[in-house]
């Protein structure tokens, strides 16, 4: 496979690779979080559950994606569809089939990894173990503030590559620019994976070359690595679902969710390989 070829396309040819392998699973459940009146910050996630357990997060709170998702998709339409079918949404250009398209591929990378009986290590903090040094010249893609202090305090030199015009400038400890040219001089670079959501990732990781490190981070990130791995990224950090009904109930009453998952990081050095773990999976259950 090319690995110059688009990412998105990447992962849909995987999605396709990966269903196959699964017997073509179904959606059980669309869970989607519930509307907030003007003002109250939304839930910025929802997931997609094929009929195995597996869980397929995306990040909705792109623009006015979650309010388009509540408006137009009905979640009980989505169940028992095959969640190929949802996956190749990923390749269009609407926001809203995009993010739908990727908590499909997100679901079946899950459910790759437990069937193949493979399990990412456990992360022992949320920078991908960017591990930053007094000094470094760190690289983030997306403002995450929970993220920010844990470089700052490390006095490391920060700059932020974002899109919105309004986050731009000095900050305290911090610079935010809108010039992807500026990640060329970063050491390392952590990503939120909104990259994978705007279609972006191939810019961004073309800007981010130069870096020695670079770890794409965020609940968005269920995804099996291969693509990103082709393309220079080191590690990719993710959340799997560890107590399902409660992550069910709070994600559809619109609270926080994180105590019902775990945090994982796969590292470029020590993957399998999907090719691998699609063998296994053959094995295991042929």
């Amino acid at each position: 496979m090319n690995p110059r070829s688009r990412v998105a396309d990447r992962y849909g040819t995987m999605a396709g690779d990966i269903s196959a392998a699964l017997a073509a699973p179904k959606i059980r459940a669309f869970h989607l979080p519930p509307k907030r009146p003007p003002g109250v910050k939304q839930c910025e996630f929802c997931a997609l559950e094929l009929d195995d357990g597996s869980f397929g997060l995306t990040y909705v709170s792109l623009g006015d994606t979650v309010a388009v998702m509540q408006d137009l998709v009905n979640p009980a339409d989505l169940a028992g569809r095959p969640a190929l079918a949802v996956a190749e949404g990923y390749a269009r250009d609407d926001a809203v089939s995009r993010a739908l398209g990727f908590a499909a591929i997100n679901a079946l990378s899950q459910s790759l990894f437990a069937r193949a009986g493979w399990q990412p290590d456990e992360a022992a903090d949320s920078l991908g173990e960017l591990k930053p040094l007094a000094g470094e010249r760190i690289g983030m893609v997306g403002l995450f503030p929970p993220l920010v202090p844990s470089i700052t305090a490390a006095r490391a030199r920060l700059t932020v590559l974002e899109m919105r015009a309004d986050l731009a400038g000095e900050r305290d400890g911090f610079r935010v620019t809108l010039n992807p040219d500026e990640m060329a001089d970063c050491e390392k670079v952590v990503s939120t994976c909104t990259i994978m959501l705007n279609h972006t990732v191939d810019a961004v990781l073309a800007a981010c070359r130069g870096a020695r490190y670079l770890a794409i981070v965020g609940p968005t990130a269920g995804c099996v690595p291969d693509p990103l791995f082709d393309h220079g990224v080191k590690a990719l950090g993710g959340r799997r679902i560890t107590e399902p009904a409660g992550f069910r109930d709070a994600l559809l009453a619109g609270e926080k969710w994180g105590e019902f998952a775990s945090k994982y990081s796969i590292f470029a050095d020590n993957y399998p390989g999907i090719e691998v773990l699609l063998r296994r999976l053959r094995r295991r259950h042929g």
